[in-house]
């Protein structure tokens, strides 16, 4: 198989989706090589080493972006996604809270409007 993880018939599937699948796959690879300089530069106590290391690092997370921005370029709902969430100052869970309208009005407290609610309602005066 020319693209390991694949879970569907390569022949169902078309170019498109490969190219996702092969972007995909290599951010993840971009991200598990990132975290790996990220413990070596940790672990080493040899600075020059730690110098490389930092350098080598550095151009995964270039690889990294890279990939990124072609899949969001491939990729309408994840382009939607990134453009509510990246480069926000807010809570990341707040800003999800404005997008699907379950955030706190300027009058409420937080919890107050239900969002977090069971949603089984009031047992006080219920009859026994």
């Amino acid at each position: 198989m020319a693209s390991e993880g694949l879970h569907e018939p390569l022949q169902l599937l078309d170019e498109a989706i490969i190219d996702q699948h092969r972007a995909r796959t290599s951010l993840c690879e971009e991200f598990e090589a990132i975290d790996w300089y990220d413990q070596r530069v940790k672990a080493t106590s040899d600075a020059s080493l730690a110098a490389v290391l930092t350098h080598n690092r550095d151009e995964e997370k270039e690889h990294a972006a890279m990939l990124l921005e072609w899949l969001r370029r491939h990729d309408p709902v994840l382009d939607g996604q990134l453009r509510t969430f990246l480069f926000t100052s807010e809570p990341i869970t707040q800003v999800e809270a404005e997008v699907t309208g379950t955030a706190p009005g300027p009058d409420e407290a937080p919890g107050t409007n239900g969002s977090e609610s069971l949603g089984i309602g009031s047992l006080k005066g219920a009859e026994q």
